[in-house]
C-alpha cells in the first residue's frame, strides 16, 4: 500500500500523512452556524470531509471526527453593539434562540442523512462550552496577548504578529490588513482595527448572555472552535478542515489564540475545500442564487429546472477534486444524474456476472482492468482525488457492459480481474464515496422530504407569506403530488 499524501493549506504543499498517535486520527471540521437553513455551499465541505473520514477508516485508522454546531457568537467585527447571527435571526422569526437553533440543527441533520454522510463521533455546541471558552480567554489574557475594554475582550493581533507568523495560513499580510480594514461602529475601543473579539459585552437588549469575569456577554466566533477542538482532540491534533472561506479570519484566528493558550500550534494538517459558484457567480443574496438544500431536493428555487436527488448532488461534488472550484448549473447536475445512473447500472450488472475460472483470453484487457483497479488507491492517496477514481470506474463500465452484451467475451478477463472489479466498485463507489442507489433512498426518504416541505409551507402561511406557500403547493402538483389541508390543521398528501 502506498502512503497517503494530503495537501496542507498551511505549508501549501502535499505532505505525507503521519498521525500524531499511530493508528489514530483526530479530525475537526467547522460545522454550520444554525441561524438558518443550510444551502448548496454547505453541501461541499460536509461531503468532502465525510470522504476524508471514510477513507481514513478504510485505511484502518480509528478516527475521532468532531464537527461543531455554532449556536451563538458568530458575528463579524461590528463593534461593541455586535449581535450574533443566531440572536438576530431568532428575533426575526419570533422564536426563542434555542428554539431556532434546534429547528435548523434538525434540518441540517436531515440533509446530512440524505447525503449519506456518516455522523461525527462528537458534535459539540458553542453554548455547551462557555466555561471552556472563558478558561481559554483567561489563559490568553494571562500571557499578555488579550485585553479587556468595557466588558469585551480582544486578541492583540499586532503583538502576536511580532513573534509568530500571523497570516501564513491565509496569505494575508498584517500591514495590508491595517491599511484596508474598514472602520466600524465601536472600533475605537480596540487597540488596533485588526484585533478580534474573544468575548463581547452584551447590551441590555441582547437575548443570549452568560456571566464571565468581565461581566455578562457572549463568546466570539473564533474562540469556540479552539476551545472545543482542544477539549475533545487535545492541544495538538491531526487534521482541521473547512471551506476556503474560513481561512481568514476564522482559522487564522484559531491558530493565533490556540498557539498562545497552549504554547504551540494546534494542528498538523489544515485542509480546505474550494468554493461552489452558481453559473459562474459567487453565491449571494444580491444575485438571488442562494439555493437552500430543501429547494435543491424539491426543485422549488427559481433557478432550478428540476428537483435533484441527494445522491446526484453528492456524485456531482465528487466528480471534481475538492480543491478545485465547482460551478453549479442545471446542465452540470443533469449530466451528473445521467452519469451516476450509467455507472450504477454497470455496477448492478457486475454483481450478476459469473466469474471466469480460467486464464484470461485477452491478456492486454486483463492487465488493463487490473491496472485501472490498482490506480484507484493511488488516486485516493494523492490528496483524495475522487474525480480520477470516478474516471477510472467509467473506464471499466464499458468492459462490464460489453461482457453482458456479448461484445466482450466472458472469458476475456481472469477470475482475479472479475474479483478485482467487484471489490473496486464496492469499495470506492459505496464504502469510500458513500453513494447509494437512487431509487432505494428515494422510497425511504420521501416521507421525510414531505414532512419538511409541509413544515416550511406551514411557517410561510403563519408569516402570511402566501406566495411561498402557493409555490410549494403548485410545484408539488406539477410533480404529481397533491397536498390536502385537513380541518384539524394537519396536511396530507397523495401521489398521482
Amino acid at each position: 500500500m502506498s502512503d497517503l499524501f494530503l495537501y496542507n493549506s498551511y505549508t501549501r504543499q502535499k505532505e505525507k500523512f503521519e498521525p500524531i498517535t499511530p493508528g489514530y486520527v483526530g479530525l475537526y471540521v467547522c460545522g454550520p452556524t444554525v441561524s438558518g437553513e443550510s444551502h448548496m455551499g454547505h453541501a461541499r465541505p460536509y461531503i468532502t470531509f465525510d470522504i476524508v473520514n471514510r477513507y481514513l477508516q478504510h485505511l484502518g485508522y480509528k478516527v475521532r471526527y468532531v464537527r461543531n454546531i455554532t449556536d451563538a457568537g458568530h458575528f463579524e467585527e461590528e463593534g461593541r453593539e455586535a449581535e450574533d447571527k443566531v440572536a438576530t435571526k431568532a428575533k426575526l422569526e419570533r422564536l426563542e434562540p434555542m428554539e431556532l437553533v434546534t429547528k435548523y440543527t434538525n434540518m441540517f441533520h436531515w440533509a446530512m442523512r440524505l447525503f449519506n454522510c456518516i455522523d461525527p463521533n462528537i458534535e459539540p455546541t458553542a453554548t455547551g462550552h462557555i466555561i471552556e471558552q472563558i478558561d481559554m480567554i483567561e489563559k490568553i489574557i494571562e500571557k499578555g496577548y488579550a485585553y479587556e475594554k468595557n466588558g469585551s475582550v480582544y486578541f492583540d493581533v499586532k503583538k502576536y504578529a511580532k513573534d509568530h507568523p500571523y497570516g501564513k495560513l491565509s496569505g494575508r499580510v498584517l500591514e495590508d490588513l491595517l491599511e484596508t480594514t474598514r472602520d466600524l461602529d465601536g472600533q475605537e475601543e480596540k487597540n488596533n482595527k485588526v484585533d478580534f473579539a474573544l468575548w463581547k459585552n452584551a447590551p441590555p437588549e441582547h437575548i443570549m448572555r452568560w456571566n464571565s469575569p468581565w461581566g455578562e456577554g457572549f463568546p466570539g466566533w473564533h474562540i469556540e472552535c479552539s476551545a472545543m477542538s482542544s477539549k475533545y482532540l487535545g492541544e495538538s491534533f491531526d487534521i482541521h478542515g473547512g471551506g476556503m472561506d474560513l481561512q481568514f479570519p476564522h482559522h487564522e484566528s484559531e491558530i493565533a489564540q490556540s498557539t498562545v493558550a497552549h504554547g504551540h500550534p494546534p494542528v498538523r494538517y489544515w485542509m480546505h475545500n474550494n468554493m461552489i459558484t452558481i453559473n459562474g457567480k459567487k453565491m449571494g443574496k444580491s444575485y438571488n442564487n442562494v439555493i437552500k438544500l430543501s429547494e435543491l431536493f424539491t426543485g422549488s428555487h427559481p433557478i432550478l429546472e428540476q428537483a435533484y436527488h441527494p445522491m446526484v448532488i453528492r456524485f456531482y461534488i465528487l466528480q471534481t477534486h475538492y480543491r478545485s472550484t465547482l460551478d453549479f448549473s442545471n446542465e452540470a447536475l443533469q449530466a451528473s444524474e445521467k452519469a451516476l445512473r450509467r455507472l450504477w447500472e454497470a455496477y448492478e450488472v457486475l454483481q450478476k456476472l459469473q466469474s471466469n475460472n480460467g486464464v484470461a483470453k485477452d491478456a492486454a484487457l486483463d492487465e488493463q482492468v487490473n491496472k485501472w483497479c490498482a490506480e484507484c488507491e493511488d488516486f485516493m492517496n494523492d490528496d483524495l482525488n475522487t474525480a480520477k477514481v470516478i474516471a477510472n470506474l467509467f473506464e471499466m463500465a464499458p468492459v462490464i457492459n460489453g461482457i453482458k452484451g456479448g461484445q466482450v467475451a466472458a472469458n476475456a478477463i481472469s477470475a482475479e480481474a472479475y474479483d478485482n472489479l467487484r471489490t473496486t466498485f464496492k469499495t470506492y463507489l459505496e464504502d469510500i464515496m458513500g453513494l447509494q442507489p437512487m431509487q432505494v433512498q428515494q422510497n425511504n426518504k420521501l416521507d421525510q422530504v414531505m414532512q419538511l416541505l409541509v413544515e416550511i409551507r406551514k411557517e410561510a402561511r403563519t408569516r402570511k407569506d402566501f406566495a411561498t406557500s402557493d409555490q410549494i403547493r403548485n410545484k408539488l402538483a406539477e410533480a404529481g403530488i397533491q397536498l390536502k389541508d385537513e380541518k384539524d390543521g394537519s396536511v396530507s398528501y397523495t401521489i398521482e
